[in-house]
């Protein structure tokens, strides 16, 4: 990647699922079958397709990637997020499990790991503790399934229909006293340590990149902080955040749902870079 002696590369930060890719219930396809959009498979899982996006969105991608810091941005784990193929797999950074662990051309950042274990110290309860919290005799009967990502985190599969808010409010407090913070994000509800950031591990690549402006996209509640560092930033008209009418000065909110609203995000970052191209040139 080159750019202008006196110009400092753009940052594209970007969310995966439901900002970038969607699984094929996620679509909110609005049109007929006969003129839906061309489609690329973005993420395969036990041999079937599984995530999606546009080509035009795809093609859009290659361009940026090439021409800016492109950062994927995923609460996945880093199994989770090799099975997802998007132009520039493997170069460049990529944050995953929530910003616990950045790679950089595919591997795990050891500096960055270090950094989050020294982070998360006597400030944070133990991962054991939460999961006992979660799972143990005083647990919620809508508490389905409890799992962990990568030992950093946990998360459960949940009734939303029977998860009371009372519990909400009485883990969220709890979880605080730990050092822990929690989100509810459809099905899944995390408990996270407070260390354990998408816009820490953002903030890091910024900084190693040298990057000027930084523009970030995302869907919910956990891509709130990546959204309110960038210079701009842009969500999408579905998932939590505009449930909650999550709105920044910085912040433009697609017009389409779903996955057109993903090409939307695309073209959006696209036309940044040619505004910021054309500036330069003047």
């Amino acid at each position: 990647m080159s750019h202008p002696a006196s110009t400092a590369p753009i940052m594209l930060a970007s969310d995966l699922d439901r900002t970038l890719i969607y699984s094929a219930n996620s679509m909110d396809l609005k049109t007929s079958d006969t003129l839906a959009p061309r489609m690329v498979v973005a993420e395969v899982y036990n041999a079937a397709p599984l995530s999606f996006m546009t080509r035009a969105a795809e093609e859009l991608l290659e361009d940026l990637v090439k021409r800016t810091v492109f950062v994927p941005v995923t609460t996945r784990t880093v199994a989770q997020f090799s099975r997802v193929r998007l132009p520039g797999f493997g170069q460049g950074y990529a944050v995953t499990t929530n910003g616990a662990v950045l790679l950089h051309n595919g591997a795990p950042d050891a500096d960055w790991s270090r950094h989050i274990q020294r982070s998360l110290g006597a400030d944070c309860a133990p991962l054991e503790h939460v999961l006992d919290h979660l799972t143990g005799s005083d647990a919620d009967p809508a508490i389905l399934r409890v799992r962990t990502a990568e030992d950093f985190f946990a998360y459960a599969i949940v009734d939303r229909d029977a998860l009371s808010d009372a519990y909400l409010e009485g883990l969220a407090a709890w979880c605080a006293a730990r050092g822990w913070t929690t989100s509810l994000q459809g099905r899944k509800l995390y408990c996270v340590p407070a260390p354990i950031t998408k816009e820490a591990a953002v903030n890091e690549v910024r900084r190693r990149s040298g990057a000027g402006l930084l523009v970030a996209a995302g869907d919910s509640r956990l891509d709130a902080g990546i959204l309110g560092v960038a210079d701009l930033a842009i969500r999408p008209a579905h998932g939590e955040l505009h449930s909650d009418g999550f709105s920044r000065d910085n912040l433009t909110v697609t017009a389409e749902t779903g996955i057109m609203a993903g090409e939307e995000i695309m073209r959006f970052f696209s036309g940044i870079l040619a505004n910021a191209a054309t500036f330069s040139a003047g």
